[in-house]
């Protein structure tokens, strides 16, 4: 059974019988919704759940937002269980994704959460 089928029959169903007409008119509709969430932002969204969808790389966002400061990447050890390259590598990704910037000073490097990342813990907290 196609896609279109089975719409029909749920429109039949649901609706008391409805011809081609409605059926196209309900598919124009979906399409449409389906043109808007798949926009421009869905790859990049998707990336940014993917960084945080990991709890070392949470973690690492969790702290720096309640740090209210940019931290040094040697701060973040104590804190995770994990090796020091992992935790490079997080904030690698993290700061590919948009969630932290990373500026050097010296030879250390310090990384601070962005506003994005701010609202999204907010979201987050807010959703509990």
């Amino acid at each position: 059974m196609s896609s279109t089928e089975r719409l029909q029959r749920y429109l039949s169903d649901a609706r008391d019988g409805c011809g081609d007409e409605a059926v196209a008119q309900r598919l124009a509709e979906l399409e449409a919704l389906d043109a808007d969430a798949g926009g421009p932002a869905l790859d990049e969204d998707v990336t940014v759940m993917s960084a945080l969808a990991n709890e070392t790389r949470y973690k690492i966002v969790r702290i720096l937002h309640l740090a209210g400061e940019e931290l040094c990447v040697c701060e973040f050890a104590p804190f995770l269980d994990v090796s020091d390259s992992a935790i490079s590598h997080a904030l690698s990704q993290l700061t590919d994704a948009g969630l932290l910037t990373r500026r050097k000073e010296g030879k250390w490097r310090k990384y601070r959460i962005t506003p994005r990342a701010t609202a999204l813990l907010i979201a987050l907290d807010g959703s509990r």
